[in-house]
């Protein structure tokens, strides 16, 4: 017998003012296993952020190899 049927078993045992506490203690449980937004990759991502000269994002292959510096881009 899986673990679910197990539980369903002796839920069905409960009376009202039983079951009433029961789903305030699941509502609770499952409040704690949601994710933070913090631990969230994309919201981490979202929080990046990168110093560097105003048109790093539209040169970045320019920075990358050198043709641009990003030493004179910034002074």
């Amino acid at each position: 017998m899986s673990t679910k049927e197990l539980l369903l078993r002796e839920i069905e045992q409960l009376d009202e003012e039983e079951l009433e506490a029961l789903f305030a203690l699941v509502r609770e449980f499952l409040d704690q296993k949601v994710v933070e937004p913090a631990d969230d990759i994309l919201v981490q991502i979202g929080e990046i952020q990168i110093d560097g000269p105003e048109d790093f994002a539209e040169n970045h292959d320019l920075y990358l190899s050198g043709e641009k510096s990003i030493d004179a881009a910034l002074h």
